[in-house]
């Protein structure tokens, strides 16, 4: 597992835990971003935001907070 600020763009990712407290919990789950979520990296520039692919959305999400969510590459 990696966390996805640090994940390798272009690849389909699946979600596996999060890391912080309920403020960060449900904000995620509000972009519908759950362990088990499958999500693709599409972009990141070095310490800014990150942006996935959730289902047919896209999402921003900062950097502090995309240190929180632990991914990992599927196969």
């Amino acid at each position: 597992m990696v966390p996805l600020a640090f994940a390798r763009k272009g690849g389909k990712l699946k979600v596996k835990t999060i890391r912080g407290g309920r403020e960060v919990s449900e904000r995620l789950i509000a972009m519908g971003i759950v362990p088990g979520t499958e999500i693709t990296l599409l972009k990141k520039n070095g310490h800014g935001p990150v942006l996935v692919k959730v289902g047919e959305s896209l999402v921003g999400i900062g950097f502090g907070m995309a240190k929180k969510i632990e991914v990992e590459e599927e196969q």
